[in-house]
């Protein structure tokens, strides 16, 4: 059936904001989920820069009928001061990739990106469990996806990030939670058992590598948040050499799910 078929004065909306927005693949997937639950909803794009963010959310705040946000790139952090109310984790962080309406109205934010990518990490078969782990970005996908690997257990955490001072503020955050766990990391993957990257690098065509591909060895396993490509010349790289891989498809599915149980959760309607 059409996605559009349902549509009526009694449908709800839940938007995702991003600048850029054309590479989401969120919407339709989302859209998919809810009506599947039951839930008479649509996903749709909305294209918003970091300028007009915040007039945005006040609009969309008046809408009766508007019930989520889904945040991308590079709104996480911006957003996080909009909502009333977050989760420990989100306040943790300081960001938050999806909103829901509290009660009166005002929104309720969680950070869902670094739970589901641990869930895309273990249905690709790598257990994070004592892993040695290189992670690559320290924005808001980056910070959740670091306090979700410690939360799984990797032994060790190194962060690259191409912002020293980006980089750093996340280091004393999570050292504060789990000392001696983490640490400045390089684009040099040498000794490392899982490599992350969470940048855009390697969305564009020419893009420089996240971390150096030539350092990749067989006994890694290599994850990229990138859903488009689908699979980026990171993963190529590694697949080349044998390595265990996960594309940003496995995020992608891992964290939808999350989003739709969370803004469900919400749902008054």
């Amino acid at each position: 059936m059409d996605n559009d078929a349902n549509l009526s004065g009694e449908t709800r909306v839940i938007a995702i904001v991003g600048d850029p927005i054309a590479q989401v693949k969120s919407p339709a997937g989302v859209t998919r989920a809810l009506k599947a639950r039951g839930r008479n909803a649509v996903c749709v794009p909305i294209h918003v820069t970091s300028a007009d963010l915040e007039g945005f959310i006040r609009g969309v705040s008046l809408a009766k009928n508007f019930d989520g946000i889904i945040v991308t790139v590079p709104h996480k952090f911006a957003v996080y001061p909009q909502c009333a109310t977050a989760t420990q984790r989100a306040h943790f962080l300081g960001a938050v990739n999806t909103l829901r309406r509290n009660p009166d109205g005002s929104w309720h934010g969680d950070q869902l990106d670094g739970e589901g990518f641990v869930a895309g990490l273990r249905a690709a078969g790598c257990r994070p469990e004592g892993q040695r782990a290189l992670l690559a970005g320290a924005g808001g996908a980056g910070s959740a996806i670091g306090l979700a690997l410690l939360e799984a257990g990797v032994a060790a955490l190194a962060i690259h990030d191409g912002d020293p001072a980006r980089r750093d503020a996340l280091l004393t955050r999570l050292a504060d939670r789990y000392p001696g766990r983490v640490r400045p990391g390089s684009p040099d993957p040498s000794g490392f058992t899982l490599v992350v990257n969470a940048t855009p690098s390697g969305m564009r065509a020419g893009d420089p590598f996240p971390v150096q591909p030539e350092r990749l060895d067989k006994g890694m396993f290599v994850a990229d948040v990138i859903t488009r490509p689908a699979v980026t010349p990171l993963i190529e790289a590694a697949r080349r050499i044998g390595c265990g891989t996960q594309v940003g498809a496995g995020m992608f599915e891992g964290v939808s799910a999350l989003m739709v149980d969370y803004l469900l959760a919400g749902a008054s309607r």
